[in-house]
């Protein structure tokens, strides 16, 4: 586990507006809640073959490693089609504890999620929740589509309650230059491809070029880090399971 260095600068937007999309940051949330709506029933499908190890068994212990237990009230901000709230209900135990957040309907409408899971329709800037309401907080690969990170993390704060704990799931860049170039190989060109084969909807493959695009743009992990410090969390750090693979990273907090 890497603590967060103590010189690092805050951040406001995940990345740089990527303009070969949207025009500027006011058209980015509009186009990152089509684009998510137009291809949500391709999502699941799309996210099996892109593998990373972020399969059921991942999910769920990721969760359990940032102190997910039986009984607690779980918020997961970016539930999409509910691959994370799925492995937060089997661990709480009870379906009805867990609340599923997301700006898409799209996304929503094909969550597959176990009967009692809320979904309701919110942005991590304005979660729809009453202060001090959840005992954990997950977010799964859905950091790099926040329009306002500082935002959001005071957000998520709001609604946790003291003590409460904290798990963003996320994707970064490895940390060589042949690991970078890989990624970008696969995540930019294989897969783009494969989604014309197996993709049903058109901007399927579009998506899948965003995706990158948003990973490769995206602020380094110690500005992640010193926002969720700023924004009020304690024991803030980044966990890498398996070592020398940055690839697959899981940002961890407090709520004091």
């Amino acid at each position: 586990m890497n603590p967060s260095g103590n010189s690092a600068t805050t951040a406001k937007a995940p990345h740089v507006p990527l303009t070969d999309y949207y025009a500027d940051e006011q058209a980015r949330a509009g186009f990152v809640r089509d684009m998510f709506d137009s291809t949500a029933e391709d999502y699941d499908r799309m996210e099996r073959i892109l593998g990373f190890g972020t399969g059921k068994w991942y999910r769920g212990q990721a969760l359990v490693r940032a102190g997910l237990k039986t009984g607690m009230r779980v918020a997961d901000v970016g539930v999409g089609t509910g691959l994370v709230a799925q492995a937060a209900a089997r661990i709480v135990g009870d379906a009805r504890l867990v609340t599923g957040i997301d700006p898409s309907p799209g996304m929503m409408a094909n969550a597959k999620v176990p009967p009692g899971v809320e979904l309701l329709q919110g942005r991590a800037e304005a979660i729809p929740a009453p202060d001090a309401h959840f005992d954990f907080l997950s977010m799964g690969y859905a950091l790099r589509h926040i329009g306002d990170l500082s935002a959001a993390f005071q957000e998520f704060h709001r609604v946790m309650k003291p003590g409460a704990r904290l798990c963003l799931l996320e994707i970064t860049l490895p940390e060589t230059r042949w690991g970078r170039l890989l990624l970008k190989g696969y995540m930019k060109g294989l897969v783009p491809m494969l989604a014309l084969v197996v993709g049903r909807k058109k901007n399927t493959r579009l998506l899948w070029r965003y995706y990158w695009d948003t990973i490769e743009a995206c602020v380094p992990p110690e500005q992640v880090l010193a926002t969720l410090k700023a924004a009020g969390f304690t024991d803030v750090r980044r966990h890498i399971e398996v070592k020398g693979m940055s690839i697959l990273a899981e940002y961890q907090a407090t709520r004091p």
